[in-house]
């Protein structure tokens, strides 16, 4: 049995601000004794989009070295929900999510695959694509946790990615996001307890809510959760940035799994 925390955030273009608004929810799961602690996609800057390209660090930036200075100092596992990491692309950077261990250590890299590129409606409009370059790798990582597949936020909809993440162990999985309002209400809750049904994981969501200052082009959902491997919500964020906190016990993940092996059953 481990303890987990998500972290819901407000992140804007004030780096600074996220940046302390993270570090204070990430201490207080801490003090909650929360050994795996997730922060959500755009953790340290959601606003302008060209902006966010000039500002794109390497992983040895500012960012990546706050977070692993966190992880070493509260001795947590630390997963970086994403930052925007530079590519080789000058006018695209990759959004990327980074597990740290508790010594600090980097243990994990994922640049995000499936890219927000979507018109659904005047609200939500969006060209992800014009400022990201797609990363090509799934990412699992085994860890004294478990093993922990990784994810960002638009890939939730492409349940083959899921898939190939149980297949190559995942028992936990990770999905930091930015869902906007208009698709995480009707949306955000159904695919997350799809994937922990059909993959008979753990899955850590941890979001971010409310409005951002990128010209008024995003407002995100909120409800960080987590879900075990029956697909149940069995913590979730209230409104506004804050914390969810679960005990995680891998035994369920077996459990299910002998029970209904659908990964023997599957002929396709």
């Amino acid at each position: 049995m481990l303890l987990s925390a998500v972290v819901q955030l407000n992140s804007t273009s004030d780096a600074d601000a996220n940046w302390q608004q993270a570090e204070e929810l990430v201490r207080r799961a801490a003090g909650y004794r929360a050994r795996l602690v997730a922060t959500p996609e755009n953790t340290n800057f959601l606003g302008p989009h060209s902006e966010k390209v000039r500002r794109a660090e390497s992983l040895d930036g500012e960012t990546c070295t706050r977070f692993s200075s966190l992880a070493s100092e509260l001795e947590i596992f630390l997963l970086l929900g994403s930052f925007n990491e530079k590519s080789d692309d000058p006018e695209r950077c990759y959004n990327t999510s980074v597990l740290f261990s508790p010594s600090g250590e980097r243990l994990a890299v994922y640049r995000k695959i499936h890219l927000f590129d979507v018109d659904v409606s005047r609200e939500v409009r969006f060209k992800e694509s014009a400022t990201v370059k797609a990363g090509e790798q799934s990412v699992v990582v085994d860890t004294d946790l478990g093993m922990v597949g990784l994810s960002i936020c638009y890939d939730l909809r492409f349940p083959g990615l899921y898939q190939q993440l149980r297949d190559e162990g995942a028992e936990i999985v990770t999905v930091p996001s930015a869902f906007t309002l208009t698709t995480g209400k009707d949306h955000w809750q159904p695919l997350l307890s799809a994937r922990a049904i059909e993959n008979q994981c753990w899955v850590l969501a941890p979001a971010q809510y409310g409005k951002h200052d990128d010209a008024g082009l995003r407002e995100s959902y909120g409800h960080a959760m987590i879900l075990d491997p029956w697909g149940h919500a069995v913590a979730m964020a209230a409104d506004g940035p804050g914390l969810a906190l679960a005990e995680i016990d891998l035994r369920r993940v077996h459990h299910a799994r002998e029970a209904m092996p659908v990964a023997d059953h599957r002929r396709i």
